[in-house]
């Protein structure tokens, strides 16, 4: 039993780490290194994180600098950050400056509506966790390997913890709209 819940705690706060790296690639209404996460660069034929080929750093509000740690490889950087956010950055000598420009009302309210999506997808992912956990538990009782009560309670445990994320998700929902939606 303490095993079963261990794992399926295991399970849905890895869905929920998921959720939760997945907003820090959104933007927001201040510069952020974690939006440049996903960039992958094209060095040597092969496409490489970013992180690995560069340093990330804020400057001011609005500005990110990248600093490559092999100069050869800046005009393939800004080429890939160019290309992955659709911002224009602009090299600086041995450095690339990226302005986060202030975003719109409009642009807002995507971005806002792209958090609920992600959010969404997180409960889809968490509810599919729940069934399949369900289901499993049901295999053992219809197997003879727990009786029923012991059934019930940990069914009522899944919905409980289910509850839970869902609810933790939401949270970070709002927290996250309400970081966009400020100006």
């Amino acid at each position: 039993m303490e095993q079963f819940e261990r794992q399926l705690k295991q399970d849905m706060q890895s869905a929920l780490d998921h959720y939760k790296q997945e907003l820090k690639s959104l933007r927001t209404g201040r510069a952020n290194t974690d939006i440049l996460a996903k960039v992958q660069v094209e060095i040597y034929g092969n496409y490489t994180p970013l992180a690995r080929v560069a340093n990330v750093t804020v400057a001011e509000s609005r500005q990110l600098v990248v600093t490559p740690f092999d100069v050869t490889n800046v005009q393939a950087i800004a080429k890939a950050i160019g290309a992955a956010l659709n911002l224009n950055p602009m090299i600086d000598g041995k450095i690339i400056r990226v302005h986060s420009p202030p975003m719109d009302e409009a642009m807002r309210k995507q971005i806002a509506k792209q958090v609920k999506e992600e959010g969404e997808k997180a409960k889809v992912k968490l509810r599919e966790i729940r069934r399949k956990k369900n289901e499993l538990v049901r295999k053992e009782k219809a197997d003879g390997k727990i009786p029923e009560d012991q059934m019930k309670r940990q069914e009522k445990t899944i919905q409980e913890l289910t509850d839970r994320f869902c609810k933790d998700i939401d949270a970070e929902s709002a927290k996250k709209e309400k970081e966009i939606m400020t100006v």
